[in-house]
């Protein structure tokens, strides 16, 4: 399944908002340097999803806010 996600880095709490089916806001506390806040979105959306951090995969937007997450079930 592929997700849209709005990413909020430097956030106070880690939170995961869902807009409609595919389009989702995440809140990470990491800063978005050296690859820290993808790497948190991954995690919060593994959580989220309930499946293991090597299901989730951001396909797009690596250096962007806006990004397509794959979630492997």
């Amino acid at each position: 399944m592929k997700i849209f996600v709005k990413v909020k880095p430097n956030a106070k709490e880690e939170r995961v908002l869902k807009i409609d089916d595919a389009h989702f806001s995440v809140a990470v506390k990491e800063p978005a340097k050296e690859g820290r806040a993808n790497w948190a979105v991954e995690r919060t959306l593994a959580k989220y999803f309930n499946v293991p951090i090597s299901c989730v995969q951001i396909v797009s937007g690596h250096a962007s806010r806006t990004k397509v997450v794959e979630i492997h079930t």
